[in-house]
């Protein structure tokens, strides 16, 4: 059978990594494929920088030329545009078209899906979310005759690797930042990571497969980690739980707002003896609740190179395998449900609060009376003696709190009542518990 072209467009750190896995691999994929892949361009910035591993004939800086004629075109440059329109034109063409843009898909993926399937060709994106783990095609395809209910990740490495050393090493925010770029494990720039944003895509397209209906990025309520003290871990600890960076979309039947599904990205409490608290280090993992299956763990490298190369060539000898045997275009994959996506304030959850508090008497009346009044029921308080700062200071103690479920809204309102009161010195922090 004649060779199958491959446009790749980008060659960073993971086009790199899937070019010359291609060229080295050449016999096992056509082995597995039923017929030679050929890389027929590489489309990059600059042509005549030196790129090991990867013939000079094959450099291109005309996108527009190295899609022309490609039977699977690899989108590896990341961002908006260009990509956007290089991945339609593609669609277009007749190409199927492998991604790892996370930030286009959650933006535009409805646009791009139905290109996909006016074309009658592949739209592949397994390496867009948690990079080597196989996430997209589980959603997809293993569980496409049940009804999943929940998804809970941990899907951005920088940040759990930063929660993780604050927790085993006792560092501060910065000092485990600054580690995390010193070993790649954070950009230079790691706003994306750091302020939840790069969660927030994915749990955008998650939401989108998992339960069938459209969710932007726009939609997803999105909190950082930039607020996490050392203070906060060890308090967590102290009380059984780990902070996670969690990426949380779920169907929800009883909100004040009505049924409707919900997507948002914020630290929060997992119990220690929970699935996900022990995932170290840069690893991230998914765990997915459906009807019929139940739950369900996926769990391994989540960034890198070679991980995310390994998605991207699992998509594209998929594509390929499909192609040879002469299957239809792209599958079926309904996010028209329209389904309303709820406000943070709709969700019910649990919180645990921090406070620093004078310690004298009454305080915990004062403080238990707001809760009553606001209908938040507490589940626990501990209070323990904080060392006075000098002599005449007054004595001062934490007070931490957990509550039970409660809308997000009617949480926050008793939180901000509670803050208001002359008893309390200092609101120390807030933080969601999730995983009961």
């Amino acid at each position: 059978m004649k060779p199958l072209k491959v446009a790749m467009l980008g060659c960073g750190v993971v086009g790199t990594e899937v070019a010359t896995r291609i060229l080295g691999n050449a016999a096992d994929l056509e082995a597995r494929i039923g017929a030679p892949l050929e890389i027929s361009a590489v489309a990059v910035r600059d042509a005549g920088k030196d790129r090991p591993g990867i013939p000079s004939e094959l450099l291109t800086t005309d996108t527009a030329a190295a899609i022309e004629g490609a039977d699977i075109v690899v989108e590896l440059m990341g961002g908006h545009e260009p990509a956007r329109e290089l991945i339609l034109t593609a669609l277009r063409s007749g190409a199927s078209v492998v991604t790892a843009n996370k930030a286009l898909l959650a933006s535009d993926y409805s646009e791009l899906l139905a290109a996909a399937e006016d074309a009658e060709v592949r739209l592949e994106h397994e390496a867009a979310v948690a990079g080597a783990i196989p996430i997209i095609r589980p959603v997809v395809n293993s569980l496409a005759g049940d009804r999943i209910t929940r998804v809970l990740g941990i899907v951005n490495g920088t940040t759990n690797y930063i929660l993780d050393q604050m927790e085993k090493e006792g560092w501060d925010f910065d000092h485990a930042l600054a580690t995390a770029q010193e070993l790649g494990y954070a950009e230079a720039d790691p706003t994306a990571d750091i302020g939840g944003h790069d969660a927030a895509a994915k749990a955008a397209i998650l939401a989108s497969l998992a339960f069938h209906t459209r969710v932007s990025i726009d939609d997803v309520h999105v909190e950082g980690i930039t607020g996490v003290t050392a203070d906060m871990v060890e308090t967590a600890s102290a009380q059984g739980f780990t902070i996670k960076l969690l990426a949380i979309c779920e169907t929800i039947e009883d909100s004040p707002a009505g049924p409707g599904v919900s997507a948002r990205v914020y630290p929060a409490l997992l119990p220690k003896d929970h699935a996900l608290a022990s995932v170290g280090g840069a690893f991230n993992a998914v765990f997915v609740e459906a009807e019929a299956a139940g739950s369900l763990m996926f769990y391994g490298q989540g960034a890198g190179g070679a991980p995310t190369a390994s998605a991207v060539l699992g998509d594209i000898v998929s594509t390929a395998r499909r192609k040879v045997l002469g299957g239809t275009g792209q599958a079926r994959r309904s996010i028209g449900n329209r389904l309303p996506v709820l406000p943070i304030s709709a969700i019910r959850t649990r919180y645990q609060i921090t406070f620093d508090v004078f310690d004298r008497p009454g305080v915990l009346a004062q403080i238990s009376q707001v809760f009553a009044e606001e209908g938040t029921s507490i589940e626990l308080m501990q209070q323990t003696q904080l060392e006075p700062t000098d002599d005449d200071a007054p004595q001062r103690a934490k007070l931490v709190i957990a509550t039970h479920s409660g809308t997000d809204a009617a949480l926050a309102k008793t939180v901000e009542r509670a803050v208001a009161l002359d008893a309390v010195n200092e609101l120390k922090s807030v933080l969601r518990i999730e995983g009961h």
